[in-house]
């Protein structure tokens, strides 16, 4: 297997609610994903390129408009990051607030036989900009982190070679921002349990099928 499926919604993810432990605002947002983008980065799991928002004003809800900031080699906290996220507000909403920045990169998984390969979006890590309750969010999108593929046949080594990775970093994450990771809401794909992702049931030696989803 060397194509990975992606499912349009997260199989697991994993929020970390920063309140008591980082500043809110944008620059304070930024220092946070660098931190964590460090981590994954060690772990092979996220090598940021570039940022992407929304925009959304109080009263009014989303503005249907979208920005994407390329990093060109910039670290995430560097001041100029900031600035030009700024910058890209919409003209005719001055008052326009930034949703949350979605850190955009790629990471490897490994395949059965244990070989590396890189993939857009393997993790998706966001930051939250909002001037009150600063947060962060781990997410993943595709099957090589369950015991499972989406078809529902039980993939065992792909499993063995991804799942203690993202564990790991995860860990690492918490350790990172000194606070543990909460596990999100169950989706269609799956849900997260602890740091892993939750096993499905198994009947007849197979899980669901969730292509009918895909």
């Amino acid at each position: 297997m060397s194509i990975l499926m992606r499912a349009p919604r997260e199989c697991g993810s994993w929020f970390w609610d920063l309140d008591d432990v980082t500043a809110p605002g944008l620059e304070s947002a930024l220092e946070t994903a660098a931190r964590m983008s460090a981590v994954l980065q060690a772990h092979e799991l996220l090598e940021p390129v570039s940022l992407e928002w929304s925009w959304f004003q109080v009263g009014k809800g989303g503005l249907g408009m979208h920005s994407r900031l390329d990093l060109v080699g910039r670290a995430l906290d560097d001041p100029s990051v900031a600035e030009q996220a700024r910058s890209c507000r919409p003209v005719g909403y001055p008052k326009a607030e930034m949703s949350a920045i979605l850190v955009v990169g790629a990471g490897t998984w490994l395949d059965a036989g244990g070989k590396p390969h890189r993939e857009s979006r393997l993790v998706e890590l966001s930051v939250s900009p909002d001037p009150v309750g600063p947060s962060a969010e781990l997410s993943v999108h595709h099957d090589v982190w369950g015991l499972c593929d989406f078809r529902g046949v039980p993939h065992l080594a792909v499993h063995t070679h991804n799942a203690p990775r993202l564990e790991a970093a995860l860990r690492a994450l918490d350790d990172a921002l000194g606070v543990a990771a909460e596990p999100g809401e169950p989706t269609y794909f799956g849900v997260a349990e602890g740091y892993s992702l939750k096993t499905p049931d198994i009947i007849d030696g197979v899980g669901p099928d969730l292509t009918d989803h895909l």
